[in-house]
């Protein structure tokens, strides 16, 4: 099994910084956003930017593979 690369790794924190570690800016319930509170919608949110950022982390460890890249 392979490591991950660097990239590859970095995009997949994207979601984790962006639902975990921004609490204090989006921590309240005004505005409403296509009916939820605003907390609610960026979680929402973030949850479907997850599989964006899953599919081109995917796709960075793809093209790494065709080159035949080692990783460390």
């Amino acid at each position: 099994m392979r490591r991950p690369s660097l990239p590859a790794v970095a995009i997949g924190l994207i979601p984790f910084i962006g639902m975990c570690l921004t609490v204090p800016w989006w921590d309240r319930v005004t505005p409403m956003i296509f009916g939820l509170p605003f907390n609610l919608f960026w979680l929402v949110l973030w949850i479907i930017l997850t599989s964006g950022c899953m599919a081109l982390a995917n796709r960075v460890e793809e093209r790494g593979r065709k080159k035949g890249t080692t990783t460390v």
